[in-house]
């Protein structure tokens, strides 16, 4: 039968022996086995006690109650508390991860960011995010919550995204027309990305672009100026014209 010392289950389970000691004088955990010589040995039986005890912490369990608790519930049923708290900390974790690369989209987008713009986010994602669905059906709705782009994504293609907002910014605060070299690139870039996005559903397209264009209080989408929205109406009637002349 297997046992341990006290310094061969504090390196093994990276406790430290002043720990193990003071569950000892505690009654949490004692040893099994104990020699002549008062060395102290524990079992197989003591390491899974051992295992039950530091699950129980790191669902913030002080000592006490681990103590009451640990005779009534099973190994298993402890497993199951820890996954559900793990469970709990990844979509707290994955929240925290989607606000932060939402952010820094916008810092990309709009080059500084005001406490409201944070506020906003932190605050109204969710209940801003549903309001466009309204728009659409159910199987509409299901595939744009999955093709569109999400701030809260890293994606390559809500990068793209973002790199031609902010070239059609550029080219409103330069007093690029829309009609130009430039502003036919972009729209070029844009019609290939929304064909990618939209797979090719030219009315869903419409559609969308159409909600688009709604106040940012009615469609709860990221806010994109007048402005912007001309520019790229105007650049791609400028693209389809321009493609009409060369048939």
């Amino acid at each position: 039968m297997n046992r341990w010392t006290t310094g061969q289950v504090s390196k093994q389970r990276n406790i430290s022996v002043r720990t193990l000691r003071y569950y000892d004088q505690i009654g949490l955990l004692k040893p099994s086995y104990k020699e002549d010589n008062g060395r102290r040995y524990y079992s197989e039986e003591d390491l899974f006690t051992l295992e039950k005890i530091t699950l129980l912490k790191s669902l913030s369990l002080p000592l006490d109650d681990i103590r009451n608790v640990m005779d009534r519930l099973s190994f298993r049923h402890i497993l199951i508390a820890h996954h559900n708290h793990l469970q709990e900390q990844l979509t707290s974790l994955q929240s925290s991860i989607a606000n932060t690369t939402s952010l820094i989209n916008m810092v990309d987008l709009e080059g500084e960011l005001s406490w409201e713009r944070v506020s906003h986010l932190v605050h109204n994602v969710q209940p801003t995010a549903k309001q466009w669905i309204e728009y659409f059906t159910d199987d509409e709705s299901a595939f744009l919550q999955n093709a569109l782009p999400k701030l809260s994504s890293g994606d390559q293609a809500t990068q793209q995204y973002v790199s031609l907002l902010r070239r059609i910014e550029w080219c409103i605060q330069e007093a690029i027309p829309p009609q130009s070299d430039e502003g036919y690139h972009i729209a070029c870039e844009l019609m290939k990305l929304s064909q990618e996005t939209f797979n090719g559903d030219e009315e869903l397209m419409e559609k969308f672009w159409e909600v688009r264009k709604r106040p940012t209080e009615e469609s709860g989408l990221y806010p994109v100026s007048e402005d912007v929205l001309n520019f790229v109406e105007m650049s791609i009637a400028y693209v389809l014209e321009k493609e009409k002349t060369q048939q």
